[in-house]
């Protein structure tokens, strides 16, 4: 354009022409680098959304393979493996980004990414490529082949994974032949080395997509489903509640829950319910009085504009709460003639009005399960016990208890049993009774009659509980240090005479 003779006019024109091509040249430069690093941009963006899918499929395996071992483990050692040979990839090509960028005032400034010398005095020298040169193809290479040797070499995918991560010679435009790293890195602006990095790195983590699932052969979407985070066994008994010795009868299914589902309204035994919690509703109301106890109600959800309802029944067994230990004496099971008895008569799980007791001598009276016995006569008396179960069937048992006599009282004279010291006179006065010493039963005794012996005197018999004129003078020719008996102590029940008590010990007496 310059050649020849041209005039001064045609030279400045000339040049000016040349002027404008440059900065046309220069300003597409920079719309290029800009354009290098928007892509950038997006593929970091593409990258992280990436790297969430990933890491769900990995977690969703791992949680496969605890519960199901047999199946998975193996499966997810493989996953492992690629997990670790994808980290160390990563992070060796962030922190090639990191040494490409020192000196880098403003990481999003793309215009000023345009030297090519960062770049290629790390990789080459003269024509030779770089230790660090050599060591970014070695890096590529053990990805690639450890990717290959993990899903096997005749998976459809290793060509795929071969293609991805291929460092092979390249053809340049006029057919040449070019080692990969000159052909792709060589010459070229920083920004579009940082834009090939983060490329790769997309590569490692669609690799990874790709792999997941092609180790699982695509039962991870099928199962997915299928796994304890969405399912539930449920346990569904014949009845409520069972007695030692049955056969328990019920069964199991799987129930499906989804923790976002939420119904519109929940109804149960009449009261809305409205504490949700992963993909159930909670309870918490007083459990009721002992028996069956039904629950009952509907859940209802919106489909289509419409409401839809399921219903709840079901139903549950309250069996009386124990308060105290049960602690029986086997040869204590004893009832005395004469006395009320008192007894407590129940079957866990069955409520008082569906238990029944009968025996002769028993007696309900007011209380749960609150009884008392009185017998009348034999040695033995057996209770039998009857009830109902929630379900309908009877359960029916006995005990059998031993009928004793109320034991001999002790002889007493003013209130004081066995050896007793006083004065004549207060003797003369005294009452003589008798009492029921250590028996668990709170009786009274009227004295009806006793035997009173001085020495050197002839026995009196007295009745009731006081000394008479007899009495009181054999008392009266008693000296001090003799030893005066009160024996043959005859009592009876107060408000049940015709129960026979037998005579109470005798009691003696020292005159002071």
């Amino acid at each position: 354009m310059a050649g020849g003779k041209l005039s001064p006019r045609q030279k400045m024109i000339n040049l000016m022409y040349l002027v404008f091509i440059a900065m046309i040249a220069m300003q597409m430069s920079k719309q290029v680098l800009s354009a290098f690093g928007y892509m950038n941009e997006k593929l970091t963006d593409n990258n992280e959304l990436l790297s969430k899918s990933n890491l769900a499929k990995y977690n969703n395996l791992k949680t496969k393979a605890a519960e199901q071992p047999d199946k998975y483990a193996d499966k997810f050692l493989q996953v492992e493996k690629l997990k670790d040979l994808s980290v160390d990839f990563t992070t060796y090509l962030d922190s090639l980004k990191v040494t490409f960028l020192e000196g880098v005032d403003d990481a999003k400034d793309y215009e000023s990414m345009d030297k090519t010398s960062t770049v290629d005095e790390y990789f080459f020298i003269g024509d030779k490529i770089t230790k660090n040169g050599q060591l970014f193809l070695d890096h590529i290479a053990t990805y690639r082949d450890g990717c290959i040797g993990i899903i096997g070499a005749n998976n459809p995918l290793a060509q795929g994974v071969a293609n991805r991560f291929d460092t092979s010679v390249q053809k340049t435009r006029d057919g040449k032949d070019q080692p990969w790293l000159k052909n792709r890195f060589e010459g070229f602006p920083l920004i579009s080395t940082l834009t090939a990095l983060t490329s790769l790195q997309t590569d490692i983590k669609i690799t990874n997509a790709e792999v997941y699932n092609a180790i699982l052969g695509g039962q991870l979407e099928e199962d997915a489903g299928i796994s304890g985070n969405t399912y539930r066994t449920i346990l569904i008994p014949e009845k409520s509640a069972f007695f030692q010795g049955e056969n328990f009868k019920g069964k199991i299914v799987l129930g499906r829950y989804d923790a976002t589902l939420k119904p519109s309204e929940v109804i149960v035994n009449g009261n809305k319910v409205t504490t949700f919690k992963d993909g159930g509703v909670e309870l918490n109301f007083p459990a009721g009085a002992v028996g069956e106890r039904d629950v009952k109600g509907k859940f209802v959800f919106i489909q289509d504009g419409k409401p839809v309802e399921i219903p709840i029944s079901s139903s549950y067994a309250v069996i009386p709460k124990p308060n105290s230990a049960v602690i029986s004496a086997d040869k204590m099971n004893v009832v005395y003639m004469g006395v009320d008895n008192p007894m407590t008569i129940s079957i866990p799980g069955i409520s008082d009005d569906k238990v029944k007791a009968t025996a002769n001598g028993l007696t309900k009276i007011a209380g749960v399960g609150k009884y008392v016995m009185k017998p009348t006569s034999g040695k033995e008396v057996t209770i039998n016990v009857s009830g109902v179960l929630p379900d309908g069937q009877t359960v029916t048992n006995s005990q059998v208890f031993r009928i004793k006599g109320i034991p001999s009282p002790s002889g007493t004279i003013r209130k004081e049993a066995g050896y007793v010291k006083m004065q004549k006179t207060s003797l003369e006065k005294a009452t003589v009774g008798a009492e029921l010493m250590d028996f668990d039963f709170d009786l009274s005794l009227n004295t009806i009659g006793f035997t009173i012996k001085v020495p050197g005197q002839s026995a009196v018999v007295v009745n009731g509980d006081k000394m008479d004129d007899q009495a009181k003078k054999a008392i009266a020719k008693s000296k001090r240090g003799d030893v005066i008996t009160i024996f043959d102590i005859k009592s009876a029940l107060k408000g049940n005479s015709t129960y026979k008590i037998k005579p109470a010990a005798a009691v003696s007496i020292e005159i002071e």
